[in-house]
């Protein structure tokens, strides 16, 4: 530099350094969002009993609207008109929150509800059952023991095998194909799945 004259020169270094600089910046930024990302998918992917059930907070950032209306808001979901209600595929139904393993689609029928239908959980373990009187109405709630998540009612039903009936809301359950059970981490729930012949 010639006393406050910038020459090419200079400018070239300006130039570079400032192209540094913003190399630096894009890096950082890129690496941090694999890194979320990266967490996000751990806490998502497999269920790990000692794993912590999220807080409100993660939990109305995580889920939609919908589902967290239906979990945590006891809410109920449009009849016919939601994901899972027609899908027969061979795989496990999980806990939308911890993704605990509950049902499965050996259990699953046509119910008639417009909603998933199944004939019992993969454990009775991981299912609480409460007396529901709203609406004016006596019906028996079913929410997931762990995470205390709402997920539909259970009714007697003679077409069903077992004599009940789970009415789940699909908003309150995440389904795993059976070819991606072992990859999601749920290798060992495959003996729980069956092919499904229904359509």
């Amino acid at each position: 530099m010639n006393g406050t004259r910038i020459t090419s020169e200079d400018t070239s270094r300006i130039s570079i350094v400032i192209g540094i600089i913003i190399g630096v910046l894009a890096t950082a930024i890129a690496l941090y969002f694999v890194f979320f990302a990266h967490t996000v998918k751990e806490a998502m992917t497999g269920f790990d009993p000692n794993r912590p059930v999220p807080d409100d907070a993660t939990l109305r950032k995580r889920l939609t609207a919908e589902q967290y209306h239906v979990v945590r808001e006891n809410g109920t979901e449009t009849a016919f008109k939601n994901k899972l209600w027609d899908k027969f595929l061979p795989g496990i139904y999980v806990d939308i929150i911890t993704r605990e393993p509950l049902f499965s689609s050996a259990d699953k029928f046509d119910g008639g509800t417009g909603r998933p239908t199944f004939s019992k959980p993969i454990s009775k373990d991981s299912i609480v059952e409460r007396d529901d009187n709203s609406f004016d109405m006596h019906r028996t709630e079913v929410r997931a023991k762990r995470s205390d998540a709402h997920l539909g009612h259970l009714i007697n039903d003679p077409t069903s095998p077992t004599g009940q009936r789970y009415a789940v809301n699909s908003a309150a359950l995440y389904f795993i194909l059976t070819e991606d059970m072992e990859r999601e981490g749920y290798g060992s729930y495959m003996s729980a799945v069956s092919p499904v012949t229904q359509k």
